[in-house]
């Protein structure tokens, strides 16, 4: 009983959830519905998709270039972990560019070419638009609805061609529409593999009046894009049923002697969801011209038989493909040019016109065509004399490798994790192989493109700082105030700088592909029981060695720039830095608070020393100059060499006040605006206790060995909280912060 009851109460959500999402309608309920909702039911594939962009909002993200629009699209929750976009807005802000021009246009007259080498999530960008796609047709306001015709019984409804009258029952207005017939009352049900807009049931010319009072009442003008926001699109407007329903319509047409409110009684308009599976309004097109995999039909189509006589002498043809299954969506060709050109030859037409000619008819579509390529076969079709013609109906939207290592670290963070290693990842791991894969893709600046005065010192950044400053917006620390300032306004400049070169920044370097393979081989590594950084490093440390097997390694050495190994290394003092601040931090020795208060008290005297102002002595009360005495000691620990401490001074106050002016209503977070200072403070403050610090690690690796019991209780409590610290700030477990302490140890203090 209990199973017939949890049964029921299924049933009981799915019946509604059925009548709720208005599955079925007559065509009389969807004019109604389309009355009500004009916009959402007139809009082309191109609408939709820029649509489902817009529903699911965007916000404005961090990026070398200041900020940039980033569409929450591409972090769908709920998503596969392998399905968010992890940086590429430049990309997103592309397709939704174009998409605007198709929307202006009325109509979609190119192909969308997402470019760029292998592995720079092409498909991925693709595969989340997909999934948006899904989720917002599941959405009232996203509701696709198709075109199907119904045939009933000829036992409900007599007479010779089996379109005969009857008077209406109480329970079933069958005079009205055969839509909502039971299935027993039904002989034929034939949809529209074309997935037909409902509205081309009305004759262009009555729509076009329909679709126009429609928006103007709803306060959306016309659909001419001059009279309000709306643009009716050529494939709403203008178009025309498929061939096979134009052939039914014009059957019932004839057999009802002309009378057009008959035939409508046929047509049952059904809600279609997009679906990539089952290849409902999104379909990719993958580059092999067959498939090591075959259907075989089961059951016969057995529709022919049950054809009214009316049909009978109507040639009805069914077209099938992925053009068909996508229409109204979206398709993808992935790596199109992998295929023989003969293959995509069609293109040329159907991208600028949407048309694609058969045999015995045109089938007009209306879907969004994305395809994506990578640059080697990009640069041979573009040879081709063919190239030509496809140029003016392709939009060529380069897909870079990332340069921003967090964002680059989000893509691994996603996918390997305790589960998917089968161990605990160790804090840092993924870190520093996003860090050595953005390394690998830099490119030296060419300073002859940079003003005089700026030459030499953009021709000395290093990779490490190049990196540094497209991510966090660090300048390096061995520059003066000025030239600190001065390399941060060239950020953006030198992130752009190779945008129209055809060897770009980013063409190259390593894929995410090969560094998760790297970080899956880690894990494996019976030397460490968690996927440990060293690990990583060793892995690292392997592939350059395999010269043979990855191009990028192949590259010139040009002034410390493509030198792979030596990238290792950087990566392994970054990863040294981080494990030593944070044992620092987990000591206890001193607070985070204690420098930031530190800093207060000198910016308060930097603050009153530049506008030439007394200050109240915080003992005695009387009023007094700044004190140079205590300035002078904080910048001898602070101040890079060789900075003139007035200008030091000066340009402390202009940053504090751009950040107020950036971030009115924030409070002032001293450790964002200055981290070089802090990280100088505290530097300054562990070389000082050197002797204390190596004491207490030592007595950490003693605590995790079989030394323990040599401690005594306090020093043991002390280890305890170091590694409780540890494990909650920054998710060490004892394995991995005994090889991190061991490691540290040897390359720092021994």
């Amino acid at each position: 009983m209990e199973a017939k009851r949890y049964l029921q109460d299924i049933g009981a959500h799915v019946s509604a959830d059925f009548v709720k999402n208005r599955s079925i309608l007559s065509f009389e309920e969807y004019v109604s519905l389309f009355f009500n909702d004009p916009r959402s039911q007139a809009r082309n594939a191109a609408q939709y998709l820029r649509d489902v962009m817009d529903h699911y909002g965007s916000e404005q993200v961090p990026h070398p270039t200041g900020t940039i629009r980033r569409f929450k699209v591409f972090d769908i929750p709920g998503m596969d972990r392998d399905g968010r976009v992890a940086g590429q807005e430049e990309v997103q802000n592309a397709i939704y560019r174009l998409l605007g021009n198709f929307v202006r246009t009325g109509r979609i007259n190119k192909l969308i070419l997402l470019h760029g080498p292998n592995g720079s999530a092409k498909s991925t960008l693709v595969n989340a638009l997909k999934a948006g796609m899904e989720d917002y047709s599941n959405q009232p306001f996203g509701a696709l609805y198709r075109l199907a015709w119904v045939f009933p019984s000829e036992k409900l409804i007599k007479g010779s061609i089996g379109f005969g009258e009857r008077a209406p029952t109480p329970d079933t207005d069958v005079a009205t529409t055969f839509a909502h017939l039971e299935a027993e009352s039904i002989d034929v049900r034939m949809p529209c593999e074309l997935r037909d807009h409902p509205l081309f049931v009305v004759p262009p010319a009555e729509r076009r009046k329909m679709l126009e009072a429609a928006l103007k009442k709803k306060g959306l003008g016309t659909g001419d894009g001059a009279s309000g926001d709306f643009i009716l699109s050529n494939y709403i407007r203008d178009g025309e049923m498929c061939h096979k329903c134009r052939r039914i319509f014009t059957a019932l047409l004839n057999a009802y002697a002309g009378d057009y409110l008959k035939v409508l009684r046929h047509v049952q308009v059904e809600r279609f969801y997009v679906s990539r599976r089952y290849q409902e309004g999104t379909v990719t097109v993958e580059p092999q011209m067959s498939v090591d995999a075959i259907v075989q039909q089961i059951t016969a189509d057995r529709t022919q038989l049950n054809l009214p006589p009316a049909l009978h002498g109507v040639v009805l043809f069914e077209p099938h493909g992925p053009l068909v299954h996508a229409n109204r969506g979206l398709i993808e060709y992935s790596d199109l040019l992998k295929r023989p050109l003969e293959a995509f030859k069609y293109l040329l037409g159907f991208s600028e016109t949407s048309q694609v000619p058969l045999e015995p008819f045109v089938l007009q579509l209306d879907e969004v065509l994305i395809a994506s390529a990578n640059e080697k076969h990009l640069g041979a079709f573009k040879e081709l004399p063919d190239f030509a013609s496809f140029k003016g109906r392709i939009e060529l939207v380069r897909v870079p490798y990332l340069r921003h290592y967090k964002q680059e670290q989000e893509i691994y963070d996603a996918q390997i994790t305790s589960t998917s290693v089968g161990k605990h990842v160790a804090p840092h791991a993924t870190e520093v192989a996003a860090m050595w894969a953005v390394l690998t893709r830099l490119k030296k600046p060419i300073p002859e493109r940079y003003a005089a005065d700026v030459k030499e010192l953009v021709d000395q950044i290093t990779p490490l700082e190049k990196m540094h400053l497209y991510t966090e917006g660090r300048a390096p620390q061995r520059l003066t105030s000025a030239n600190n300032k001065e390399l941060k306004r060239l950020r953006t400049e030198l992130y752009e700088e190779s945008d129209t070169y055809p060897n770009y920044e980013g063409r190259s370097g390593a894929s995410a592909r090969e560094i998760k393979t790297a970080l899956f081989n880690a894990a494996q590594s019976p030397d460490y029981k968690c996927l440990n950084a060293l690990a990583v490093l060793e892995e690292l440390d392997a592939i350059c060695r395999d010269k043979s097997v990855y191009e990028f390694l192949q590259q010139e050495v040009v002034d410390r720039y493509h030198d792979h190994a030596e990238f290792v290394r950087a990566v392994e003092g970054e990863y040294l830095d981080r494990v030593d601040s944070e044992v620092r931090d987990s000591m206890g020795l001193v607070s985070e608070d204690q420098y930031r208060d530190l800093v207060e008290r000198y910016l308060q005297n930097v603050s009153h020393w530049v506008r030439n102002e007394k200050m109240r002595n915080r003992v005695t009360g009387e009023m007094e100059r700044p004190d140079e005495g205590r300035m002078a000691e904080m910048e001898g620990i602070i101040m890079p060499k060789g900075e003139d401490p007035g200008e030091f001074r000066r340009g402390l106050i202009s940053s504090i006040g751009a950040h107020r002016l950036d971030n009115p209503d924030a409070q002032m977070d001293y450790p964002r605006i200055f981290p070089d200072m802090f990280k100088r403070l505290r530097d300054h403050y562990f070389e000082e206790r050197k002797r204390v610090l190596r004491k207490n690690k030592e007595n950490i690796l003693k605590y995790l060995s079989e030394e323990r019991g040599a401690l005594t209780p306090r020093e043991q409590t002390q280890v305890e909280g170091t590694l409780k610290t540890m494990a909650d700030r920054f998710g060490y477990c004892e394995h991995c912060a005994k090889d991190a302490i061991l490691f540290l140890m040897k390359q720092r203090y021994g």
